[in-house]
């Protein structure tokens, strides 16, 4: 399959690398030539300069044929210009933007766009380990409105039906993990002792999720 990259720079350039290793066709454009350097002197693919909206430029590194297409330059408004072009003139049925501005995620996504949002991601993550007993969030949605997170439960919840922590919490779970086997719960499913439970809610209502869940149970 033939991907088109927008953008050589550390994020583009090991997007490349990666692609081309499971041997797939890549060709990267970025507007500086010096910046094709990351790329190596194994990288097999194609190295268009020029501006990754332009017309002839995404012809050049082959966007009319391409499986997919990744905008991950400096700049938002160049990553969702080349986005929407390659999907809306050239049919690119997978497209992504890199976004740097949290604030414009979520207009993006109602343009049909996915996006990575690079601030929201990195602040997830350093989360992650500045709170390492508590929720621990896995996923936020681009506008911020949205989060999927692994919540710990008091003891006590082990024999409950999953349904009724999501009766308890207002919350869903999107699924769990147990014996290192993710699985999405049924009607009927029971918590047990060493379940990983991960939570879909509004992100205003994860700290009362996680309250509820760190306390005891109602008495059956």
């Amino acid at each position: 399959m033939h991907f088109v990259i927008m953008g050589c720079g550390r994020v583009g350039s090991t997007l490349a690398l990666s692609i081309e290793a499971q041997g797939h066709d890549v060709s990267v454009i970025d507007r500086q030539p010096a910046s094709f350097r990351r790329l190596g002197p194994e990288f097999e693919g194609r190295r268009v300069t020029g501006v990754g909206f332009d017309r002839d430029t995404l012809v050049k590194a082959g966007i009319e044929h391409a499986y997919a297409f990744a905008a991950v330059s400096s700049g938002d408004n160049s990553n969702i210009l080349a986005a929407r072009v390659a999907r809306e003139t050239y049919g690119v049925a997978n497209v992504v933007a890199r976004i740097y501005d949290p604030g414009r995620a979520e207009i993006y996504q109602r343009l049909g766009i996915p996006t990575v949002g690079t601030v929201r991601w990195t602040a997830d993550r350093m989360l992650r380990r500045l709170l390492p007993h508590g929720a621990v969030p896995q996923y936020t949605d681009p506008s911020g409105q949205v989060v999927v997170a692994e919540v710990p439960a008091h003891e006590d919840w082990i024999g409950r039906p999953m349904s009724a922590i999501e009766s308890a919490t207002g919350a869903r779970i999107a699924y769990f993990i147990r014996l290192n086997q993710g699985r999405v719960p049924g009607p009927e499913t029971v918590y047990q002792e060493n379940d990983i439970l991960n939570v879909v809610c509004p992100a205003a209502d994860l700290p009362h999720v996680e309250g509820v869940l760190q306390e005891r149970p109602p008495a059956l």
